[in-house]
């Protein structure tokens, strides 16, 4: 029984960093939306802190243009919704598992599946729009960089994931959870 109480300590922690993590992303696509609908509304110079303006402080220090931070921030707040949903969709299911009090179950299997799935889609999801939205912008403003991302780490962690679901899904039907058919009526496992 310490393995599983090791197993629960751990989906504890999970579902309380999903909850950080989450208010995290909040708040930075909120100063992301900031940031971009400032900037846009007040013009170059609109943010001002002892005579000199944030932007072109911004575009000094970091060598970028004014539509290259727009862009950026842009892709910051897709980056920032996208991880929030997939924050929740842990947080359930650490939730679930928690008041199960066991990950080997079935319903657990399959939630941790869908979420492994999710880390898988969202992410790339999140990188073609981005990449199309650069593509776009570029036309306009040749100066912004193209788009560079990696959604390998997130697709490794998804496929872990789902390989994890079957163990769990396995581990259920050992200990007798049945497997429902597809057509609802009878029940695998029960003889």
């Amino acid at each position: 029984m310490n393995t599983l109480k090791t197993i629960q300590t751990l989906a504890r922690i999970g579902r309380v960093a999903s909850r950080i993590i989450f208010i995290c992303c909040i708040v930075g696509a909120c100063v992301c939306v900031v940031g971009l609908s400032g900037s846009a509304i007040l013009g170059e110079n609109g943010f001002v802190l002892g005579g000199v303006s944030i932007q072109s402080g911004i575009v000094r220090d970091a060598n970028e243009s004014l539509p290259e931070m727009y862009a950026k921030l842009a892709q910051g707040i897709l980056y920032c919704v996208g991880e929030a949903i997939l924050c929740k969709i842990a947080e359930k299911y650490f939730r679930n598992e928690l008041e199960a009090g066991t990950p080997f179950t079935l319903e657990g299997a399959n939630e941790l599946k869908k979420l492994g799935i999710y880390a898988i889609i969202i992410p790339m999801v999140m990188n073609i729009i981005c990449a199309a939205g650069i593509a776009v912008a570029v036309r306009y403003f040749p100066e912004i960089k193209p788009f560079e991302a990696d959604p390998l780490v997130s697709a490794g962690i998804g496929v872990m994931m789902i390989v994890m679901s079957f163990l769990c899904k396995h581990a259920a039907e050992i200990h007798g959870e049945s497997v429902p058919v597809e057509t609802g009526e009878e029940k695998i496992g029960d003889e």
